[in-house]
């Protein structure tokens, strides 16, 4: 048996995003067909058709933004039972969309949001998260970046607790051809040659996996994740203005973080799968 933690990531772009976070999503493989099924029935009940049919994708970016709110809040009535026909006929035919169409599509789309983090929920899925200031100073190592490893150790701190002897398979939105080989060579060097890596590598498959984002209902996921922590979760230390609105989608996302506890000179403390991290610096940089 095998969880399989999908990798995405959000705010990397250092435009407006509050956070850049790195989120994953680990998935226990024996449900996760189960999970996939039951989301393509929630698009067909919401939408009236497969949203993510073709090379759409069902991304934070597309699915949470403000626009879809002031449209979700757009004054024209509707026969509820007309929902996912109004919305179908926005999706196929957005140039001839009404006031009408529009908010028919926004309610949808927030319905899907709530609809996949509960289903996450209950087939027992885990968030992790690296969220990182956007000031944060950077490391001129070539090595495995901080928020990595910390994706990396918290994942496996979950594996560990685990009473079945579960390993873990990392599975990466495909990035530009030269950054993925760049992140496997340092994934590589960071389960071959620190202590650390090591050690993980006795859970944690050190060959990560690489996927088009819009083929991987389990990428998607994670990127509606790392979506919703940039923009509306907050706990100590994440100061950022966060958007009212997506309080509730927030919410829902930390239900699915996970806390350990660990040892260290014989004191025992918790640590949770999101970590905040205001520095990238190395030791020897700083």
């Amino acid at each position: 048996m095998s969880y399989l933690l999908f990798v995405d990531e959000s705010g990397h772009d250092r435009k407006a995003s509050p956070y850049e976070v790195l989120a994953g999503l680990a998935i226990d493989d024996r449900v996760l067909w189960d999970l996939v099924s039951a989301l393509h029935d929630a698009e067909i009940r919401l939408f009236g058709v497969r949203y993510s049919k073709g090379s759409a994708e069902l991304k934070g970016s597309k699915l949470l933004t403000t626009k879809v709110f002031r449209h979700a809040e757009l004054s024209p009535a509707f026969d509820p039972l007309q929902r996912s026909e109004l919305a179908r006929f926005a999706l196929e035919h957005g140039d001839r969309a009404t006031a009408k169409h529009l908010k028919a599509l926004a309610l949808a789309k927030l319905d899907y949001v709530r609809a996949a983090l509960s289903l996450c929920a209950k087939f027992r899925c885990a968030a992790f998260a690296s969220i990182v200031d956007v000031d944060a100073p950077k490391t001129t190592s070539d090595g495995l970046r901080k928020d990595y490893g910390y994706l990396f150790e918290r994942f496996f701190n979950y594996l560990e607790d685990g009473s079945d002897g579960s390993m873990g398979i990392i599975v990466f939105d495909e990035l530009e051809k030269s950054r993925s080989h760049i992140l496997v060579d340092q994934s590589h060097r960071y389960f071959r040659d620190l202590l650390t890596g090591r050690a993980r590598a006795r859970r944690i498959v050190p060959e990560p996996f690489f996927v088009h984002s819009d083929l991987t209902t389990g990428i998607q996921l994670a990127d509606i994740v790392a979506y919703t922590i940039s923009w509306g979760v907050r706990f100590k230390g994440l100061e950022k203005p966060a958007r009212p609105e997506l309080a509730e989608f927030g919410d829902l996302v930390l239900k699915l973080r996970q806390k350990s506890s660990r040892s260290r000179n014989g004191e025992t403390f918790d640590v949770w799968s999101f970590a905040h991290i205001s520095d990238l610096r190395t030791k020897q940089e700083k």
